[in-house]
This record gives C-alpha cells, sequence and structure tokens, in this order.
C-alpha cells in the first residue's frame, strides 16, 4: 500500500526512531523514554486529516493501531512502566503530516491524569534499552 515518493517528515526523524513498516503504516518510536510511546504515519501522499484516507486505509489505520497497542505494551515492559491506560491521538498541529501517536499511560506517569504533550522535557533512551524496545515493538508487530 505504500505510495511511490512517500517522505516522511523530518520531524519524526528528529524525534522518533523507525521500528519498521506495516501495510498502511511506517511505525517509529517516539525518543522520550518517560512514556512507551509509538507513533503511526501512513505511508500515502499529502495526508492531513483521517478523512484524506479512503474507507479502507480509514479501517486499516484502526486495524494497525489496535496492533500497535501490543507494541506500545511491549514496550512498557522493557522499560518497567506498565501500560494501564492506551491513548490515541491524532493532532498535527506540529507536524501536519497525518500520523497517529499511541501513548502508554499509567496513573503516577509524569504527566497523569493530563496530555503528555508539552510536559517536561524528553527524556533519552539508555542506547541499550532503546534497542530493546525497538525489537520489543517489532517482535509484537511481526515486523522483520
Amino acid at each position: 500500500m505504500e505510495d511511490f515518493g512517500f517522505i516522511l517528515d523530518p520531524a519524526f526523524e528528529a524525534t522518533s526512531v523507525s521500528v519498521g513498516k506495516l501495510p498502511l503504516c511506517e511505525v517509529c518510536l517516539q525518543a522520550d523514554a518517560r512514556w512507551p510511546w509509538l507513533v503511526l504515519i501512513p505511508q500515502k501522499l499529502g495526508l492531513r486529516e483521517i478523512e484524506d484516507l479512503n474507507v479502507v486505509q480509514r479501517g486499516q489505520l484502526i486495524e494497525e493501531a489496535v496492533a500497535a497497542g501490543a507494541a506500545v505494551r511491549a514496550v512498557g515492559g522493557v522499560l518497567g512502566l506498565p501500560v494501564e491506560k492506551l491513548n490515541l491521538g491524532a493532532l498535527g498541529n506540529v507536524t501536519p503530516q497525518l500520523h497517529l501517536h499511541l501513548v502508554g499511560r499509567r496513573a503516577g506517569d509524569p504527566a497523569w491524569p493530563g496530555p503528555v504533550w508539552g510536559v517536561g522535557a524528553a527524556q533519552a533512551y539508555p542506547v541499550e534499552t532503546l534497542a530493546q524496545a525497538v525489537v520489543a515493538a517489532r517482535s509484537a508487530l511481526n515486523i522483520c
């Protein structure tokens, strides 16, 4: 389903690490170890809103988001941050390319119960933990 010429917005490259590709979406791990956090970016040109996807693609996006929930929980396991609630957000105010955030939340996390956006400074993953988180997410999503 990937479009020829699809380009990932550079903002994602600066703030996340690639996990791999699903049939519709590029999957990235947000580079903030305070939360298990994945971003799904549909690999279609010129998308800004969910309504820009056709009905089949919208269904595929939801299915991939459900699958990514398991991957967020797997990343939470690596971080020792169990996921009690999965937040799904499609803001796009800063980066207009259509994308969905899936953030694993728990009571007492640094932003609980409010939103994670704009709360403090991102905490970098230790190198080994980042590698383990990517492997866990790939495994949960069956990405080689």
